[in-house]
């Protein structure tokens, strides 16, 4: 048989094991939590960076548009995103001045 004071700290620490165990399945259901948000960002993360060479395109039609039509207000809208639009209707490809430098040299 126990003894009484043998009775108690078998209970106590019974009573202890009890708790960490509660506390372990609160952390591991906040910790499981945690883990669906953080999945869940990434995949936002992900389909934005799938998606990011249609944005440019449709930013690039929109800005010429907004080029082709003189249209203020269109271009209003991509200063507000932070989208500057210049008005060179027709930019010049990269390599044609470094060849139009080739030339004049000779």
């Amino acid at each position: 048989m126990l003894k009484t004071k043998e009775f108690w700290t078998l209970t106590a620490l019974t009573a202890v094991g009890l708790v960490l165990v509660l506390i372990n399945m609160a952390l591991f259901g906040q910790n499981r939590q945690a883990q669906a948000e953080i999945n869940q960002r990434a995949q936002y993360i992900q389909q934005g960076v799938q998606f990011e060479p249609l944005y440019r395109e449709i930013i690039k039609a929109l800005a010429d548009l907004s080029v082709r039509n003189n249209d203020v207000e269109l271009r209003n809208m991509l200063a507000k995103q932070g989208i500057t639009v210049s008005a060179n209707a027709n930019p010049a490809p990269p390599d044609a001045p470094a060849a139009e430098s080739k030339k004049g040299g000779r």
